[in-house]
């Protein structure tokens, strides 16, 4: 079951500007989580605002465990929605200890269900014995902990995160975005959260959502928007990437790579399409091994220490004349060193894609 889905939801602050959010159509099912991610700009909170209903969008529809919060005719309040905010900031009340924070949704409930809850909060994110601290008193992962609390409290059917790690020092982020994401699969909670760093969203997401200016730029698992983008812009947005033209091979059979979708016939060495490539799945071999296979050869221009593994510019040579440069990530078993003709190779990895709407 789809616990949250947007259909053609559009946002516009200002008739004469473009909207903030165009056409947005995406779904989330039940204990899954979803990460929204894009650039400042992108229309990633206007999109959480609107789910949690402190903003009415201009079109569309909004469905929460597949009733409608809003569609022109329905605006459901907030408060109504049965969703639960953990806001950038923590946005924890100063004045309450850590137990009125956590119990501050639940002022429906009889003394001894409020109590109950709270403590089963303070167990569930390993703050048992902090019940009487206040904010201030808390570290910034302490903070965390206690905001995600106070959204769970009240068992809503999904949790919005608004960039919940940014505010953390780089050392502590991982092992908070560790705990939270441990915390979610526990209970089983859905998630939506929203960030700009794309190794959170790989990381913590089943299903990652790609903004770029409001509009959908593509959704997919995290292993497809990063092994297969739909486009320049999201394969360049997660991290270093090669598009190796077609006419850059010596023959279509030859290649090692080989795409499992798109058009069957009219494909071939001069057509304007393919192959995205990362750095890591770029295999560095003998230049007549690279030849033998359909692959490349290029020079070295530049080699670039960066800890695990090391950065390789190589100026390729394709079979059509012109040259490009590729990087290629190489770990520390052999030399290799600028002005050395080498060979490449693209790694055969096989990703599990949906065909574009």
């Amino acid at each position: 079951m789809n616990v949250l889905s947007l259909e053609h939801v559009t946002k516009r602050f200002r008739r004469d500007e473009r909207p903030a959010v165009a056409d947005v159509s995406f779904a989330v099912e039940q204990a899954h989580f979803t990460a929204l991610v894009g650039e400042s700009g992108s229309g990633k909170t206007t999109l959480l605002r609107i789910i949690a209903g402190l903003e009415v969008p201009d079109e569309g529809r909004v469905l929460i465990r597949e009733q409608p919060v809003f569609d022109g005719r329905v605006n459901q309040p907030p408060e109504k929605r049965g969703v639960g905010l953990v806001f950038q900031n923590h946005a924890l009340f100063p004045h309450l200890d850590v137990a009125g924070n956590i119990g501050f949704g639940l002022a429906r409930q009889t003394r001894r269900q409020r109590k109950r809850a709270i403590d089963r909060m303070l167990e569930l994110v390993g703050l048992e014995g902090y019940d009487k601290r206040f904010p201030h008193e808390l570290s910034g992962g302490e903070r965390q902990r206690v905001a995600l609390a106070r959204a769970l409290a009240p068992q809503p059917a999904i949790i919005l995160l608004d960039e919940p790690f940014s505010n953390l020092d780089a050392s502590l982020r991982h092992r908070v975005r560790d705990e939270v994401r441990s915390i979610l699969r526990e209970v089983g909670a859905t998630a939506l959260f929203v960030t700009h760093d794309t190794k959170d969203a790989l990381s913590v997401a089943d299903q990652v959502v790609v903004l770029r200016e409001g509009v959908v730029q593509q959704v997919g698992a995290p292993q497809e928007i990063y092994h297969a983008p739909g486009n320049r812009y999201v394969a360049a947005f997660f991290g270093a990437c090669n598009f190796l033209p077609l006419s850059a091979f010596g023959s279509l059979h030859q290649a090692r790579a080989r795409c499992l979708i798109g058009p069957r016939n009219g494909i071939g060495i001069a057509s304007p399409v393919g192959l995205w490539i990362r750095p890591e799945d770029i295999e560095m071999v003998p230049p007549a091994q690279a030849l033998a296979h359909g692959g490349l050869e290029g020079e070295v221009k530049q080699v670039t220490f960066c800890g695990e593994y090391r950065e390789v510019l190589v100026r390729g040579r394709l079979r059509n004349g012109v040259h490009t440069d590729i990087i290629v990530y190489r770990d520390h078993g052999g030399a290799v060193t600028p002005g050395e003709t080498v060979g490449l190779l693209p790694r055969l990895r096989p990703v599990k894609v949906r065909p574009v709407n």
